[in-house]
């Protein structure tokens, strides 16, 4: 039976765009009647696995996810030597190997070596390809069939083990995601404002023109946000071909990256940098849960840090009730009245479930 890891963190966010829909305005959602503000999970994830923070704790285990790769092969093909049609066929021959490609263009003469699908290269396969480039340098041939087996099911790249891999064109390539990541929500209702803004010119000295030299507008909310993330534990180990220490690190720097980083939507314009509040750990055998449901009734009030705490904690041991508990000796980090350190709940989500004893 798999042994699951589940986060629920609460999250408090200032004036913020974090996360923009196609009108360039805060993602919403319905909730319990009411409008939340939402941040989309492949915003979360992509802030997480790009971070500095994630790269530095899991150096040499993080792959690139691409359309580009068949541009990039020909570019270093062509900046070697080799003849610019040559070059061209070869990367080509590489590049389908990833997947189709999106065909001729009158104005982009590259697009044909980009690939349809975004795909993500683990390191292992990058370095067979940047090795297959070095070889058809040196011997200044196309790559034969042989040397065209790039893709691997097999491989150590973190990225890719938690948030899993879809290759359309080589699905036994395929990775299944080790975490799922839900939509962060807010607690409450929220409505999205707009800020209407001048920018005033520095050599305009107000002798003919006293106006602004550019007007502008963007909308933002506020919000305390509800993250739920579950993991699998035992398919992560899997997934990085059964390295439990790599499996552990990659672990810590998940959950130190939730706790800790922010999407990058309009940060220069609001600084909307934030960790966690409150963090609730858990790990089991059981079938996970999120706890969503104890804001289906908007938090409202003066204290809604507090109140959004105790929501979360009361459904937590009501369902536990119920259903069974789902860990036995959960870990809580609660920065509101300073419990709890960083160190010692990344200590409880990395490290195997205990056997019980008896």
């Amino acid at each position: 039976m798999s042994t699951f890891i589940q986060l629920h963190l609460l999250t408090s966010y200032p004036p913020a765009n974090l996360n923009r829909d196609d009108l360039g305005r805060p993602k919403t959602a319905i909730m319990g009647g009411v409008q939340r503000i939402r941040i989309s999970s492949q915003s979360l994830k992509r802030a997480w696995r790009t971070s500095e923070k994630f790269k530095e704790a899991l150096n040499g285990h993080i792959g690139i996810r691409t359309k580009e790769m068949g541009v990039k092969v020909f570019k270093q093909l062509a900046g070697s030597g080799i003849k610019e049609k040559e070059a061209k066929e070869w990367a080509m021959s590489i590049a389908t190997q990833f997947g189709k490609l999106k065909g001729k263009d009158k104005e982009n003469p590259l697009q044909e070596l980009e690939i349809e699908q975004l795909t993500h290269f683990s390191p292992e396969e990058k370095s067979s390809i940047d090795k297959l480039i070095q070889t058809l340098i040196k011997e200044k041939r196309g790559p034969k069939e042989d040397d065209l087996k790039l893709l691997r099911a097999e491989h150590k790249a973190a990225d890719i083990a938690l948030f899993g891999r879809m290759l359309a064109s080589s699905p036994d390539k395929n990775t299944e995601a080790a975490a799922q990541v839900a939509h962060a929500i807010t607690v409450h209702k929220v409505a999205v404002e707009d800020d209407y803004f001048t920018a005033v010119d520095d050599l305009n000295e107000k002798e003919e023109d006293m106006g602004a030299a550019h007007l502008g507008q963007t909308e933002f909310a506020a919000g305390l946000f509800y993250l739920y993330i579950c993991v699998n534990r035992d398919l992560l180990v899997e997934n990085l071909q059964g390295d439990e220490n790599l499996a552990q690190k990659t672990l810590r720097a998940l959950t130190e990256a939730a706790a800790t980083i922010a999407p990058s939507g309009k940060q220069n314009s609001f600084a909307s940098r934030a960790y966690s509040s409150y963090i609730l750990a858990e790990k089991g055998v059981k079938q996970p849960r999120s706890l969503s449901v104890a804001f289906l009734k908007a938090v409202s009030g003066p204290d809604m840090l507090k109140e959004a705490i105790s929501a979360l904690n009361e459904t937590r041991i009501n369902m536990d009730k119920v259903y069974g508990k789902v860990s036995d000796d959960p870990c809580i980090l609660n920065a509101l009245n300073g419990e709890g350190e960083l160190s010692k709940l990344l200590d409880f989500v990395s490290n195997p479930l205990e056997a019980k004893k008896g």
